[in-house]
C-alpha cells in the first residue's frame, strides 16, 4: 500500500512540474469530433407494412421498443381532448384482458408500457421480450374502449382542466398554441370542458381503429437482442395485424405565407389573470424548420446563442443584468406539421414591458451582432453534452432510428452529428438567426394584471392594439374596471349582501349548521364535512376511502378557546393569523360582524364577472390583511373573493347559493371552487343540517 501511494505522489510531482511549462493563458483548442458509434443496426418490413428496426446494444441485459405512427389525423372539432385521452384508454384494457389483468403481468415483469394518441413504447428486461411483444400487440390490434373507463377519464381530464383557469403557464401555452397556428390545425385546438362533455365513445373507437394501423407504423428495438432473435417474434405478434387506408388531413399555418413578407406583423395578446403580481411572457410565432433538413443543427446553436441555457443572452440580459427574472430562455422546434420558436419569462407586473422589450431587443441584436468564439463554442459543447447524455437512454435511440427512415434523414445523420455540430460557424449562426429568429413576427404572449400590465404593451404591437383571450385561447372583451353608479356605496353594496343572504334574522336563527359535501382530488373521491355552533366553535374535516375504510386526511377545530389541526396523524396547534382567521370563520353570523373584527370595505367600482356586472369592493381586515370582494349587481350575492397575491393568491368562486331548508331563508354557496398554487379545489354541497343541537364534544 505503501509503495502505490509513492508512486502516486511521483506521477502527481511529475506531472505538476511539465505543467509548469504550460502556458496557461492560451486556451486549448477543442480536438476534433468523435463519430458516434449507435450500434449495429438493421431492418426489415412486414408483408402488412410496418418498417421494423433491430439496433443492436448489449451493454445491459434489457430492451427498449418504440412504435410510432406516421400520421395526420383529422381535426378534433367539438370533441377536442380525445386524443390526449387515448394514453388512458388504450391501457383499459383489451378483448382478452381486462385492466387489472393487463396491469398485473406488466407488473409481474417490472416492465413498462405507454401509449399516446400517434405510438407507444414499452421497456424490460431482455428475458420477457416476448411477453412485451404479445402485450403490445394485443393493445395495438385489441383494445377495447368501455364506457365506464371513457367517463372515469372524461372526469379525471375535466378535473385538470380546472387548474388551468387562472393557471398562467397553462394560459399562455394555450393562447400561444392559437394564435400560432389557427382553429384549423391541430396545435390550435384547445381543449375546454365543453369540448371534453361532447367526446364519445364512438369517436375514441373511430380514432383507433383508424390510425393505429401498421402500415403507418414504425418501429424500433433497441437492445441486448439480434435481428435473428427479434424478427421471428414480430412476425409471429405483430404479423397479423390488419392494414387499411389511412386517411391524411392536410393543415394549414397562416403565418407561413408571411415569411417573404418584410412588413411588420407582431401583435400583442393578453389573458387577464386575476390579482395577478406578475406576468408569464412568451414572444413566440410558428416555423418551418423541418427534422433532418440542414438548418436543424445550425439553427439549434443560434437558439443556445440566444436562450438556451444560463450562458444564454437573453439570461445574462434579463436575469445577470437588469435582475428582472430568475430565468429567460428560449425554445425552437422543428416539427413536420409546424414547428415553433418561442422566448419565456417571468417578471414582476413592474418590469413586465421592459422584459418584453429586452427580448425583443436580444432577437434583433441576433441578426446584427456576431457571435464571439467563446459563446459559440460554449454553445457548441452544451449541446453535445445533451445529445452525449441522450445516448444513454435507448428509447432515444431507437427514436433516432425512425426519424432516420420517416423523415428521409440520411442513413449517418446521427453519427456524425457531432461532427456537423462542431462545423457550425459565427456566419451559420447569423445566418440561421436572419431566416428563423424574428422578432418582427411574433406574437407576444402575456398571462398578467391587465390592468398593471396590459396597456403598456400596446406600442409593441403593429397595429397599436392588445387582443385578449381567455384561459383556453377564445377571444373576449377585455373586462373593464368602471365607475358604480352614482350614489352607491360600499356599505349599501354590504347591506344588500346581507338581505339577498337571508337577513339578520335569519343569520341569528341559526345555532348549528352541519354542512356535507363531495369533492375529489387526482382522482380520489373525499367527503368534506364542516360543523359551527354558536357562538363560536368549529370543525372541519376532509376523509377518504381506502380499502374499504374510510380515513381521514385532515382535521381543523376550534372549540371556542383554542384551535388545532391534524394531519397525516401529526397534531399542532393553530396560532397567529390563522387563528385569527379561524375565529372569524367559527362566528355563524361573522358577517353581521364587520366592526368586531375591524373589516373596512371600499368600492373600487364594477366589473363584469361570469357574464354579468358585479361591484368590487377592496378589503381590509384588522390586521391589515387586504382582499377583494366580488358581488353581483343584480342579486347582491358574493361571487368571488380573492386573497393574497403572488404565489399564496386565493381565487375562491362561489356558485348556486341556494336557501337552505329549514333555515328561515338563510342561504349558502351549493358550490365553491378554490384555486390556489396552481391547483383547483372543488366542492359540491350535498347536504345542510341546521339546529340539530350539535354536541360541544364534536369540537374536542
Amino acid at each position: 500500500m505503501k509503495k502505490i501511494t509513492l508512486s502516486i505522489l511521483a506521477i502527481a510531482l511529475t506531472t505538476g512540474l511539465w505543467a509548469q511549462g504550460v502556458d496557461r493563458s492560451i486556451k486549448p483548442k477543442p480536438g476534433p469530433a468523435p463519430e458516434i458509434k449507435l450500434g449495429k443496426s438493421e431492418s426489415f418490413t412486414l408483408p402488412n407494412g410496418m418498417r421494423v428496426f433491430v439496433v443492436e446494444n448489449h451493454k445491459l441485459p434489457t430492451i427498449a421498443i418504440n412504435i410510432e405512427f406516421d400520421i395526420k389525423p383529422e381535426l378534433e372539432g367539438d370533441m377536442i381532448g380525445y386524443r390526449d385521452m387515448m394514453s388512458e384508454l388504450l391501457l383499459s384494457g383489451t378483448k382478452t384482458r381486462t385492466k387489472d389483468k393487463l396491469n398485473n403481468e406488466i407488473d409481474q415483469m417490472g416492465a413498462n408500457i405507454s401509449i399516446s394518441s400517434d405510438g407507444m413504447s414499452g421497456t424490460g428486461l431482455k428475458k420477457y421480450t416476448e411477453k412485451i411483444f404479445d402485450l403490445m400487440a394485443d393493445i395495438a390490434m385489441n383494445t377495447k374502449i368501455t364506457e365506464s373507463e371513457m367517463d372515469k377519464t372524461k372526469k379525471k381530464t375535466m378535473s385538470g382542466l380546472e387548474t388551468q383557469k387562472n393557471e398562467p403557464d397553462a394560459m399562455v401555452r394555450n393562447v400561444s398554441s392559437v394564435v400560432n397556428f389557427g382553429a384549423n390545425h391541430p396545435y390550435g385546438e384547445v381543449t375546454t370542458e365543453e369540448t371534453v362533455k361532447k367526446i364519445t365513445l364512438a369517436q375514441c373507437e373511430h380514432y383507433y381503429k383508424t390510425y393505429f394501423r401498421p402500415n403507418v407504423a414504425y418501429m424500433a428495438i433497441v437492445g441486448d437482442i439480434t435481428l435473428a432473435e427479434v424478427k421471428p417474434l414480430i412476425e409471429k405478434y405483430f404479423g397479423k395485424w390488419e392494414k387499411a387506408t389511412v386517411p391524411v388531413t392536410n393543415y394549414i399555418v397562416p403565418a407561413f405565407s408571411l415569411s417573404a413578407s418584410t412588413a411588420k406583423v407582431t401583435k400583442v395578446s393578453f389573458a387577464p389573470r386575476t390579482a395577478a403580481v406578475q406576468s408569464v411572457v412568451s414572444v413566440t410565432y410558428p416555423v418551418n424548420l423541418l427534422p433532418g433538413t440542414p438548418d436543424v443543427i445550425k439553427a439549434r446553436v443560434a437558439n443556445t446563442v440566444l436562450g438556451g441555457g444560463s450562458q444564454g443572452r437573453l439570461f445574462l440580459d434579463l436575469r445577470e443584468k437588469h435582475a428582472w427574472t430568475y430565468g429567460a430562455y428560449s425554445s425552437l422546434r422543428e416539427d413536420v406539421l409546424g414547428g415553433s420558436f418561442s422566448a419565456t419569462v417571468k417578471c414582476r407586473n413592474a418590469v413586465s414591458d421592459s422584459a418584453v422589450g429586452a427580448i425583443l431587443d436580444e432577437m434583433k441584436m441576433m441578426q446584427t451582432e456576431k457571435v464571439s468564439e467563446t459563446a459559440l463554442q460554449n454553445s457548441i459543447t452544451y449541446l453535445s453534452g445533451n445529445f452525449a447524455i441522450g445516448l444513454e437512454d435507448p428509447k432515444r435511440v431507437a427514436q433516432f432510428a425512425i426519424n432516420i427512415e420517416r423523415y428521409h434523414m440520411p442513413k449517418d445523420y446521427y453519427q456524425n452529428y457531432l461532427k456537423n455540430l462542431s462545423a457550425v460557424t459565427a456566419d451559420d449562426v447569423m445566418e440561421m438567426s436572419k431566416k428563423y429568429i424574428l422578432p418582427e413576427k411574433a406574437n407576444i404572449v402575456v398571462a398578467g394584471s391587465k390592468d398593471d400590465v396590459a396597456n403598456k404593451l400596446a406600442h409593441y404591437s403593429a397595429d397599436g392594439k392588445i387582443d385578449y383571450y381567455d384561459y383556453a385561447g377564445k377571444p373576449i372583451v377585455a373586462t373593464e374596471t368602471s365607475a358604480a353608479p352614482a350614489g352607491i356605496t360600499a356599505d349599501e353594496v354590504y347591506k344588500k349582501y346581507i338581505t339577498a343572504m337571508g337577513g339578520e334574522k335569519a343569520y341569528n336563527s341559526i345555532k348549528d349548521i352541519r354542512i356535507n359535501g363531495t369533492s375529489e382530488m387526482q382522482g380520489m373521491p373525499l367527503v368534506i364535512t364542516e360543523i359551527k355552533k354558536a357562538p363560536n366553535m368549529w370543525k372541519q374535516s376532509i376523509e377518504y376511502t381506502m380499502g374499504g375504510k374510510s380515513m381521514v386526511a385532515q382535521k381543523q377545530v376550534y372549540n371556542g378557546t383554542k384551535g388545532f389541526q391534524e394531519a397525516q396523524g401529526q397534531k399542532a396547534d393553530i396560532t397567529g393569523d390563522d387563528l385569527d382567521e379561524i375565529i372569524q370563520g367559527a362566528d355563524i353570523a361573522g358577517d353581521l360582524h364587520s366592526e368586531k373584527y375591524g373589516i373596512k370595505r371600499t368600492l373600487k367600482g364594477m366589473e363584469d364577472v361570469n357574464g354579468g356586472k358585479a361591484y368590487v369592493l377592496n378589503v381590509v381586515n384588522g390586521k391589515g390583511k387586504k382582499s377583494v370582494e366580488y358581488y353581483d349587481a343584480t342579486s347582491g350575492l358574493l361571487l368571488r373573493k380573492v386573497q393574497g397575491e403572488g404565489e399564496k393568491m386565493q381565487v375562491s368562486d362561489y356558485s348556486d347559493i341556494r336557501e337552505v331548508p329549514g333555515a328561515n331563508g338563510y342561504k349558502i354557496p351549493y358550490k365553491v371552487s378554490e384555486t390556489a398554487g396552481g391547483q383547483t379545489f372543488n366542492m359540491t354541497v350535498k347536504s345542510v343540517e341546521v339546529n340539530k343541537g350539535i354536541a360541544d364534544t364534536e369540537f374536542n
